[in-house]
Order: C-alpha cells, then sequence, then structure tokens
C-alpha cells in the first residue's frame, strides 16, 4: 500500500482544499494508499508535523478558501542540516513520495528537494498565474473576479465625485491580475511589472478622458514600477514601506492633473473567500492527475494544464522561471486606455 505525503506551501489561494480533496480521494479511492497531511507547509516537513488525511478529512472542503493542512513560506533547505531531518521524517511514516501544491517558491523549493533523492509531483497553484510552462493556475480565476468586482463598484463612486480612482492589485512580479481584472471591469489605464509607462504618459491620458468624462479607473500591479513614480517614493518620508506603489502613483496624478484622487488596495482579500468554479474544476483536475502520477511512480514532475490539457512537465524546466504577461493580451486592453 503506498504511503503518499501531501504539503501546501506558500501563499494560499482559493482552491487549494479543492486539489487536496481531488488528491486525496483519488489515492484512497483508487489506489487504495495512504494519504499523510503535512502541516503547515515546509516547516511541517522540517517539524515532523504529519498527520493522516482521511475521505472525512476532505469531506465539505471544496467551497472553502485556504488550505486545511496550512501553508508557511520557508526554504527548510537553508539550514543544510534540515535535509537529515526530512530524511528521518519521512522514513520514520514510511512515506513514498510527495504531492507538493503551492506557488513558484514552493515548486523552487521542491525541485531542490528533488536534487537530495526526494520523490515529488507537483500541483501549481497561485492567483499570480506565473508558473512558467503553465496555461492557467488554479486561484487565478477567483482573485480575477475579486478585482473585477471591486472595479466594477468603484465606477459608480469615481463617476459620482469626479474622481480618479487608484486600484492596487497584487502581482509583485507579473501583471496577471491587474491585467485581467482591468480588461474585464473597464480600466482606463492598466499599469504592470513587464511595461515601462512613465507618469508623464499617465497623466497625459487622464487629462483628455477628464476633458469629456470626468472620472478615470487606473488599475496598478503591485510590482509595476512607472517612470517618474519612484523619485517622489524615494523623497517622501512620509512614505513607509506599508505603502506601495499605487499610493505613490495617487498622490503625483492629483498633483500633476489637480483631480482629486483616491486609492483603493485590494491586499489580501484576493486571496481568501470561496473559489469560482473554474478553480475547483481546474484544482481537481490537477489534483486527480498528480495522484495517477505519482502512484505510477512519475516522480519530479509539474502537473499543469498546457493547451487545455493537463500534462506532467519536468521540474527541470520549470524552476527558478517566471510567466509573464503575454505582450499581446496587453495590447488588447491598452485598445480601452484613455
Amino acid at each position: 500500500m503506498p504511503r503518499i505525503g501531501l504539503i501546501t506551501s506558500g501563499g494560499d489561494c482559493p482552491g487549494l482544499n479543492a486539489a487536496i480533496r481531488a488528491v486525496t480521494r483519488q489515492l484512497i479511492n483508487k489506489y487504495d494508499a495512504e494519504v499523510i497531511g503535512i502541516r503547515n507547509g515546509f516547516s511541517g516537513l522540517v517539524e515532523g508535523s504529519f498527520e493522516p488525511v482521511s475521505l472525512y478529512s476532505v469531506s465539505g472542503i471544496l467551497p472553502r478558501g485556504g488550505t486545511i493542512l496550512g501553508t508557511s513560506r520557508i526554504d527548510p533547505l537553508a539550514d543544510p542540516r534540515a535535509i537529515d531531518d526530512i530524511k528521518s521524517h519521512l522514513d520514520r511514516y514510511e512515506i513514498d513520495a510527495m504531492v507538493v501544491i503551492g506557488d513558484r517558491d514552493a515548486i523552487d523549493v521542491s525541485h531542490k528537494l528533488t536534487k537530495h533523492g526526494l520523490n515529488i509531483v507537483c500541483i501549481p497553484a497561485t492567483i499570480d498565474n506565473d508558473i512558467a510552462e503553465t496555461g492557467m493556475c488554479f486561484g487565478f480565476s477567483t482573485a480575477v473576479k475579486i478585482a473585477t468586482e471591486a472595479i466594477d463598484r468603484l465606477h459608480s463612486t469615481a463617476d459620482s465625485h469626479h474622481r480618479v480612482m487608484v486600484v492596487e492589485v497584487m502581482g509583485r512580479e507579473t501583471g496577471w491580475i491587474a491585467t485581467y481584472a482591468g480588461l474585464a471591469g473597464g480600466a482606463d489605464i492598466i499599469l504592470i511589472p513587464e511595461i515601462d509607462t512613465s507618469i508623464d504618459e499617465i497623466c497625459s491620458l487622464i487629462t483628455k478622458r477628464h476633458a469629456r468624462r470626468s472620472f478615470s479607473i487606473v488599475v496598478v500591479a503591485e510590482g509595476a514600477n512607472p517612470v517618474g513614480v519612484e523619485r517622489l517614493k524615494a523623497r517622501d518620508e512620509e512614505i513607509s514601506h506599508q505603502h506601495g506603489v499605487g499610493e505613490c502613483v495617487a498622490r503625483e496624478i492629483e498633483k500633476r492633473t489637480e483631480v482629486e484622487t483616491r486609492i483603493a488596495v485590494l491586499g489580501h482579500i484576493q486571496r481568501g473567500g470561496t473559489p469560482t468554479s473554474a478553480d475547483r474544476i481546474l484544482a481537481t483536475r490537477l489534483g486527480v492527475k498528480a495522484a495517477d502520477f505519482v502512484v505510477s511512480g512519475e516522480y519530479n514532475v509539474l502537473v499543469g494544464l498546457r493547451d487545455a490539457r493537463v500534462r506532467s512537465m519536468s521540474l527541470d524546466t520549470v524552476a527558478g522561471r517566471v510567466k509573464k504577461v503575454d505582450p499581446d493580451m496587453y495590447e488588447i486592453a491598452s485598445v480601452f486606455f484613455g
């Protein structure tokens, strides 16, 4: 009887519980395997915080956000001695292989662990949708839905008060959420890390728009770095590390255009809540196939969606890479700027 470890690691996202449920049910019902949950991401792997996961454990978790296993953001190999503890815990629980569900950090750590002889199958899970070689990551659909709904609501208040509303969304290295939610929500300007935009261009678009419309919506990915805004950030001592690019952009827009400007930072609300049906379905598809791969011995792979089909990809081709926003998609969104 195979015994499989199950971990969720990295930033949480909607759909993690759907994936946990799918992996567990496929392993138990089809393969008569034992599933051992590893608590709180890789920290639980180092500490030996293991517990059985049963069919009862995963009953009713499909619509729930977060992860019943808990998660964390640590690199267990930061301490060279940790690998011995990890192997000792896995041997003690007689775990043959692990399924790791998580973001880019989780995949990178998993890749390093495979070099120490661990057998791992990864499932991509992130609201950022930035994992290389994958068409879509679960968690992204829900985050875009939440951000789009926020933009929809901000339209009416921006229109009523004749304001510019700057909406900051998650996306430190990539602008997937900003691009998709901005396009779906009718944003007038979208700022993302992949595209260089100057504050002069932004203010020019807003000035032209306000000659015919009384409000504007600007969507900003948290990792965007518009030219001319960083200098403001550097010289303003009142802006602490808690204030992001959205506030800097809003202040500069108001100063240059003399149009009242407000900032809305969506933050972690994008990570929480009930996953969309699309995220539940994708998480389930990936979870079932990951269970198949781990039992068949196809280790050290990522199970992801590519060309609308679930495929396995070597971790060697995925780890350490970032999937950037498709320039064609941003070009489509830019048709509606101004």
